[in-house]
This record gives structure tokens, sequence and C-alpha cells, in this order.
């Protein structure tokens, strides 16, 4: 099995960046969703309320300043607000989880606004301000702003087999869904399907991975990343109806990265595409009904 995909999404619920190598850091890759907008109450807005956002293109320099590009032109360099600079400092909540960001500067609100809505733009500049879920994690594991473990892993074998059974759900014919669909950071070739199910601990390249909960899927996956457009109920139905792993409709497997021994700091090592992939632990963790 080898790493054929990486991918690195600035800011939460927006387009994506597909670079040949990436950081690894106990939060997540590099610069991973450490971006987000927020609503007025602080709650994290996404793709879910307003497809739009997918639409917006980003870049990230290696200062941390971040560009948005909208579908018509439009274009705006926003430096990385601080809390330790003086920036100001917004409450806000990812699923439940409320945590302090620093703001983005006033011009970023406003061109935010023009293109998507009255939402604020925040940035996570203390990546150790939000934990993993306890049920999951062990003590000291944080996340990003991501929805809620560090990197997001899906397998190709198992996108085709989900294609296979919409088109024997579709008699008359269904689109072929891409990878891009479920916003994976990480995608695996050469697994038989639904195979990283049954992972519990692997090595990509040079680093190891706690392969720790299945991801439940929303309605971003019915959304066309290219275009934006809602696509109508598929692959969710379909899942709903062949694959539910803890009671939900579900496609990939979330990760916690493992710190190498010896290794300090924030960079943990390099994922690069083409590294081998290991499956180091297998078996069963979940439920014996995890399946239905």
């Amino acid at each position: 099995m080898q790493l054929t995909g990486l991918h690195v999404h600035p800011v939460k619920s927006m387009y994506r960046l597909s670079p040949a190598d990436a950081r690894v850091q106990p939060w997540g890759l590099a610069g991973d969703r450490r971006w987000m907008l927020a609503d007025s109450t602080g709650r994290f807005v996404s793709q879910r309320e307003n497809a739009a956002l997918g639409q917006i293109r980003t870049g990230l320099s290696d200062d941390g300043t971040l560009t948005l590009t909208a579908p018509g032109g439009s274009r705006i360099e926003i430096p990385a607000p601080a809390v330790a600079a003086g920036d100001p400092i917004a409450e806000v909540e990812v699923w439940g989880t409320r945590f302090r960001a620093a703001e983005a500067v006033k011009e970023a609100h406003e061109w935010i606004a023009a293109h998507l809505g009255d939402y604020r733009l925040v940035h996570l500049d203390d990546p150790r301000a939000r934990p993993v879920d306890p049920g999951f994690a062990r003590p000291g594991d944080t996340v990003s702003m991501a929805d809620g473990f560090p990197l997001l892993l899906t397998a190709t074998a198992s996108l085709d087999a989900l294609n296979a059974l919409i088109s024997a759900e579709h008699p008359e014919g269904h689109e072929t869904l891409p990878m891009d669909r479920f916003r994976p950071n990480v995608v695996v070739s050469g697994s038989e399907p639904w195979a990283e199910d049954g992972w519990r601990r692997i090595r990509i390249g040079e680093l190891t991975f706690r392969v720790v909960k299945p991801c439940g899927r929303c309605v971003i996956t019915t959304t066309d990343q290219e275009s934006g457009e809602r696509r109508g109920p598929e692959p969710l139905r379909t899942l709903a109806r062949h694959h539910r792993l803890l009671k939900k409709a579900a496609f990939g497997q979330n990760l916690i990265p493992e710190r190498p021994a010896g290794t300090e700091g924030d960079i943990l090592g390099t994922l690069r595409l083409g590294d081998p992939v290991e499956v180091l632990e297998d078996g069963a963790q979940w439920p014996e009904n995890a399946l239905v």
C-alpha cells in the first residue's frame, strides 16, 4: 500500500491544497484547518450551512499569511493574527467545544461579508487550545479546527466499492463520486475495500498513527467540490444502507499521530506522496453492533 493523496485545508470547509509533501504536527498536517469562519454566536460555519465556502480558493505562505480568492477573481491577503500580538480574541465553538481564537483584520471580515455572508474569520494561533474527544484520545491530544481529529484517512479501494454500490442502487445511472467529496487529509491506495475499518495503528512513511474512530458523514459529501452544487442524496443514502459504523453512515477513519522517540518540538516528521503504508495493528475495537 502507498500514500497517493495529501490534502491540506487552510480554512475549514474551503477549497483544498494538494501538496506533494506535508509536515505533520501533533494536531494535524501543518496549516490544516487553522482558520475558520464563525457566526455571530461564535459557532463554526461550514459547507453544511453554506456550500459556497468550498468555492473559495486558498493559499498559505511560509509566514502564515492566508490568501483567499473568490470565483470571480477577487483576492485578499490576510496576515495571521495572534493573541500574543494583541489582536482581538473571539470565543468560538466547534461541535460543542468552546475555545479562544484570534480574529483576522477588519478588511478580511468585509471581504468575507461581500462573498459569503456576515461571518468572522478567526485563526487558531494556539493549536493546544482544543482537546480531542477524551473518549477516543489520550491526555494531551489536541486538534486544530477540524471537526474532531487531527487527520482523516480514506482509501481508494473503498471509494471504488462505494461507487459500485451506488451504481447498483441506481440502475438508471449515477455520477461516479470523486474522493474530494470526503475531504480527506491522506489517501491510501492498494488496500482491500473497507480494510481501513479494521486498522488500529499504521505507519505511513516515517510516522505512525493511531486509528481511533470511523468518520460519520454529512451533507458535505453530497456537494460537488468544484461547482458547489448539492447533487442529491448520494453517497449518504448508500452508506446508510450498506456501511454504517458506530450508528452512522461512515467513510474513512480518523487518525492521531504518534510522537517519534527522540523528537521534540511541533514537527513530528513529513509525509510524502508515494510513502509506503503498513498496518502495525488491527482487530476489533468497536462494539459488536457497530456495523448496524
